[in-house]
């Protein structure tokens, strides 16, 4: 299947910011301590970056092709957004574990406060 650059680029634009929607989305839910929907965007963040990440396999499968071996500023910006992408993605991981581990030292914190009173 014969695919066409700037198709495969608008594909990782698209996947990369979804993407970044997603795992933001996780991080606030985090916030929350909402852990669920936390899991629920962080699972939707990763299969967007999967699905970039396949257009990326496609594009660089290409051969012979001018626009490769010569790669424009959208290609660049493209390649760029999706590698953002799962950047932050890894961050936000990060960050909900860090919530994670908040929210149980506030709950030993509240229980020896509960002893002492």
């Amino acid at each position: 299947m014969e695919i066409q650059v700037e198709e495969a680029v608008v594909k990782l634009i698209l996947h990369g910011g979804n993407t970044r929607k997603e795992a933001y989305k996780a991080i606030d839910y985090a916030e929350k301590y909402q852990f669920d929907q936390a899991d629920k965007h962080l699972q939707m963040a990763q299969e967007q970056f999967q699905e970039g990440h396949i257009w990326q396999t496609k594009l660089v499968s290409i051969r012979d092709n001018e626009t490769i071996a010569h790669p424009s500023f959208l290609l660049i910006h493209g390649q760029d957004h999706l590698m953002t992408a799962q950047a932050e993605l890894q961050l936000a991981k990060r960050i909900i574990e860090q919530y994670r581990h908040q929210q149980k030292l506030e709950k030993r914190l509240t229980k020896l406060e509960n002893q002492l009173a």
